[in-house]
């Protein structure tokens, strides 16, 4: 099995077989955060995605620990990702506040965005 591990600044590391990492970016890609209109990849929630024989392990943040659309954002991420890989996967999704998110995860396109 090819497998790929990649990160790039305001990215999230990727594990896992090659020909799931575009539809995984893009499934990720689709999901907005409601309280900034811009997706979470930009936005630099997405930390480490691991890709196995029988799961997709998502580790990720919110832009705050209070976040009022948390609920909202994971059910989203699984629902996209539910359609993006093959079913025989299950989703986990994990939560974590360390490192705590900061604007610096954003990408430069989600800087100019919000107008930083």
């Amino acid at each position: 099995m090819d497998t790929a591990t990649a990160s790039t600044p305001s990215s999230f590391r990727y594990t896992g077989p090659d020909k799931l990492s575009l539809p995984v970016e893009q499934a990720l890609r689709r999901v907005v955060d409601p309280e900034i209109a811009m997706n979470i990849v930009d936005v630099g929630l997405v930390y480490e995605v691991t890709v196995d024989a029988d799961r997709v392990h998502v580790l990720m943040t919110m832009t705050s620990a209070a976040c009022p659309v948390a609920d909202v954002i994971l059910d989203e991420v699984g629902i996209e990702l539910e359609r993006a890989v093959p079913e025989d996967r299950r989703i986990e999704l994990e939560l974590t506040w360390e490192p705590p998110w900061t604007p610096d995860r954003m990408s430069p396109h989600a800087r100019r965005f919000m107008g930083w």
